[in-house]
């Protein structure tokens, strides 16, 4: 006997009904992973055997049917249209493609054409894939270093996943195509292998986008239910998180909300006990990493410390720069640059794209490629590599620029051929090397060659050839540190006596009032015998009797070898004459 909806039974039709919503929603509400980016054609142009379109290829992973409708591809600056009905079966593959593209690659395999298909950028390219519910089911953030082959990375050959199965592991999973045409749409990839993931995740740095809120970067996408769990993270210097969450597309960043804002004068230390990739790899030992609130640098305070300008043949600049301290900077708000020929400041260029916390004591490099320093020197702190086109530094003579996020010069070296040692025949292949880091950063003196025990350089580590100068030997004494003004015949004024065993010293000499404010210059570039004193009589700048309080004496010494050193001490304004 048959049957139509109009004769079921009522409670039957509901059932019916749920069990269909049930089908729609398991065949659009996917899981990550379940669906991949699975082969990638960003740079088709010169063609070695395909058409000459860009395309990406996706493979089910599941073991159930996944409907495509309405699911979407990305990038970091557009969305596409949404893809057609289409039932892509476990195992199975499609290109996605372009309406222009469709016709040349519709005879490879199944093809799916989508409306505003994301132009793909040949060197670097964040990717996503999103359901219909607009989860992020996979991303690639792929680079031009992935193929590891330059004439592969000039064009006609595409991207490919190695074993579909561990989609989370990043570069190690993908390599260029190896087939004759250049890649393998519609069909198994030509560099396929089994390659399991069994690593934990691990944490590599950290950076802050507001002063309550700390990113944590992991090397792999993460479990993000996992992630978000508060009691795996904790902070020292007073510090407590309230929130944690993981960040799509990549899932590889947990955001941190702290219970008050970061001391931009701290280093912080967060220790992470637990953390799953998406394959459940967990990292079992606890780790602690550095974090702290950047802010920007004054002229001085973040130095220009190694210049490698006449490079070996085949070779690269490169340009180090030193934190000496105590403040922590961002290097995505900090530029290098050059002078013209008329002395006008050139396009400078960010020492990173994306935000990386300088801290104390850190040294930064920029070259245009990483893999090429290596070869040529030790490289201690690789992740402290950023890679760009260099403003020019000749080999001759030039000047390197050093500036801020206002456009501020911080530092700036105009240096010689004529610094490197004088024995040196060939200073090719051999860095500048500042010796002093507080000493003046154009004095000839102040730089030296690179050792040759160090390879003629020492990138992302401190100097073969640094050495500080030797603090400035002073003694500074308040008598009394309690006085009133008030003409008495006591203690109406306070004496500051200084002895010094070193000639040629200068002294800047400030007071200032319990709020900061400077009240009184009491000495301006003064030339110190071996002793002496200075008298404060109270007043201030305008002969004005100050208000009782405490006040702070900060004296100021410089000498002629660009050492510096300050000295502070408190004296007491009591009870004056009204």
């Amino acid at each position: 006997m048959k049957h139509n909806m109009t004769t079921l039974p009522s409670w039957m039709k509901r059932s019916l009904l749920f069990i269909a919503v049930l089908m729609q929603y398991w065949l659009h509400a996917q899981d990550r992973y379940t669906v991949v980016i699975n082969e990638i054609m960003a740079d088709p142009t010169p063609t070695v055997g395909l058409p000459d379109y860009e395309w990406v290829e996706l493979i089910n992973t599941s073991a159930e049917p996944v409907n495509l409708r309405n699911w979407r591809l990305g990038d970091a600056t557009s969305l596409s249209g949404p893809f057609p009905e289409f039932l892509l079966q476990p195992d199975s593959l499609v290109i996605i493609c372009s309406g222009s593209a469709r016709p040349f690659l519709q005879a490879r395999g199944q093809t799916l054409a989508v409306t505003s298909f994301p132009s793909l950028n040949n060197d670097g390219e964040q990717l996503f894939l999103q359901s219909a519910n607009g989860r992020v089911i996979h991303a690639v953030h792929y680079s031009v270093d992935w193929y590891a082959n330059p004439l592969k990375q000039e064009g006609g050959w595409s991207l490919e996943m190695i074993d579909a199965s561990n989609p989370c592991s990043g570069s190690g999973n993908w390599k260029a195509s190896i087939h004759p045409a250049g890649g393998t749409p519609g069909r198994s990839n030509s560099v396929f292998a089994v390659s399991p993931d069994t690593s934990p995740p691990d944490p590599l740095r950290s950076y802050m986008i507001s002063p309550t809120s700390f990113i944590l970067l992991f090397n792999e996408p993460l479990d993000s239910l996992y992630a978000a769990t508060l009691s795996h993270y904790t902070v020292d210097h007073g510090l407590s998180f309230t929130k944690a969450s993981c960040l799509p597309p990549f899932f590889d960043q947990v955001q941190l909300e702290a219970n008050s804002p970061a001391d931009s004068q701290v280093v912080y230390n967060i220790t992470i006990k637990q953390a799953k990739d998406c394959r459940q790899n967990e990292m079992t030992a606890t780790i602690t990493i550095k974090a702290g609130l950047p802010t920007d640098p004054g002229p001085r305070e973040f130095i220009i410390n190694e210049i490698l300008f006449d490079p070996k043949p085949n070779a690269y600049d490169y340009v180090e720069i030193y934190n000496p301290g105590p403040k922590i900077f961002d290097a995505s708000k900090l530029y290098l640059s050059n002078r013209s020929s008329n002395g006008q400041i050139n396009t400078p260029i960010v020492l990173s794209p994306s935000p990386f916390t300088i801290f104390p004591g850190d040294h930064i490099i920029l070259t245009e490629k990483a893999a090429s320093l290596a070869l040529n020197y030790l490289v201690k702190n690789p992740m402290n590599i950023f890679e760009a086109r260099l403003p020019s530094y000749p080999d001759d003579e030039g000047n390197v620029l050093l500036l801020n996020a206002q456009g501020l010069i911080i530092d700036e070296v105009n240096y010689t051929r004529d610094w490197h040692f004088k024995l040196i025949d060939n200073p090719e292949g051999v860095s500048l090397e500042r010796i002093d880091p507080s000493a003046p950063s154009s004095e000839p003196n102040n730089w030296h060659s690179a050792a040759s025990t160090a390879g003629f350089g020492t990138p992302t580590y401190t100097n073969s050839q640094s050495r500080k100068q030797p603090p400035i030997q002073a003694h500074f004494e308040i008598t009394p540190s309690l006085f009133s003004p008030d003409n008495d015949g006591y203690n109406d004024i306070t004496t500051l006596y200084y002895k010094t065993t070193e000639p040629g010293l200068v002294a800047n000499i400030f007071i200032f009032d319990a709020a900061g404010r400077l009240v009184k210059h009491l000495a301006r570039n003064s030339l110190l015998g071996n002793n002496g004193h200075w008298n404060w009589d109270g007043t201030d700048n305008k002969g004005q009797l100050l208000p009782i309080g405490i006040y702070i004496i900060q004296t100021e010494l410089f000498n002629l070898n660009g050492s510096k050193q300050k000295f502070r001490r408190a004296v007491v304004l009591a009870n004056r004459l009204n």
